[in-house]
């Protein structure tokens, strides 16, 4: 039996990481969607991380309607609102400052597209507790790791250096950087991309 062709919509160094480590297959397609048009006021948090990975799955599934098409995106709640990738690293050291020694929600939505059609969209949480750290960490941190900082929604990495800001996470660690691969895994068995 011959499997379906993965296509994964995103531009995220973690995300294809998580999955070639998986032992999965796949090419990258970058789909290029605006995602500041779907962030409307008082949009949920995990909604929005749904939506955003529907909307890079369908963008590249219309340009490639064979191939299963695999969309993922974050979205980061802190205090009652959504918090956006920092502009600079000013901005990531300001966010970071007043996140320290408070939690905030992670939500890493994933959808499945065939067709221009969505076969399957889910996000899962991971609750994020960040730890009462230095001002002398926080500039030692933002040196570090440097623009990194700029591609995540958090201005953390979890798989570096940013593992230091936190006292504890509750959920699972692919959700953390964006892939929350038993989800996904079950889903590509179900659409034939890897074997029963």
């Amino acid at each position: 039996m011959s499997l379906e062709p993965l296509i994964l919509a995103s531009k995220s160094a973690a995300r294809r990481e998580v999955l070639a480590n998986a032992g999965v297959a796949f090419d990258i397609q970058v789909a290029g969607i605006d995602e500041d048009a779907l962030k409307r006021p008082g949009v949920d948090a995990r909604d929005l991380a749904i939506e955003l990975a529907k909307a890079k799955a369908l963008a590249v599934s219309a340009q490639y309607p064979d191939a299963v098409v695999l969309g993922a995106d974050q979205t980061l709640a802190f205090e009652g609102r959504l918090v956006s990738k920092a502009p600079s690293l000013e901005a990531a050291k300001a966010r970071l400052a007043d996140m320290r020694g408070k939690p905030h929600q992670l939500h890493s939505g994933v959808a499945l597209a065939k067709g221009g059609k969505i076969l399957w969209a889910d996000a899962d949480t991971a609750h994020m507790q960040v730890r009462d750290f230095s001002d002398d960490f926080l500039n030692a941190y933002i040196d570090t790791e440097g623009d990194e900082l700029l591609h995540c929604v958090g201005s953390y990495r979890l798989e570096g250096m940013g593992a230091q800001l936190f006292d504890k996470v509750d959920g699972d660690y692919f959700t953390v950087l964006g892939m929350p691969l038993w989800l996904v895994l079950e889903q590509l068995r179900r659409f034939g991309v890897l074997p029963q």
